[in-house]
C-alpha cells in the first residue's frame, strides 16, 4: 500500500473523529462530513471566529454543527 492516497472502500470513506470536552455529553454522531470542516470547528470550540479563516470565506466552509451547539452550553 506504499503511496496509496485512500479509495471508496468503507475504511477509507469513513473516518473517526474524536472531539472531548469535559462540558459534553458522551454520544457518537453519525453525519457525513468533510474533512474541510475540521478547521473552522477547532476554531469554533475554541471560542474563535471560523469566519477569519481564509479558506472558511472563500469556500463558506462551515462547522459541525454537533461540536458547536455542545461548545455554546
Amino acid at each position: 500500500m506504499i503511496g496509496d492516497h485512500g479509495g471508496f472502500a468503507h475504511d477509507d470513506t469513513n473516518v473517526v473523529m474524536l472531539v472531548a470536552n469535559p462540558r459534553f455529553a458522551g454520544r457518537t454522531v453519525s453525519n457525513t462530513t468533510t474533512t474541510m470542516q475540521v478547521a473552522p470547528t477547532i476554531v469554533e470550540a475554541l471560542g474563535l471566529d471560523p469566519e477569519e479563516l481564509d479558506a472558511v470565506r472563500a469556500e463558506g466552509t462551515s462547522s459541525l454543527p454537533e461540536v458547536v451547539r455542545e461548545c455554546r452550553k
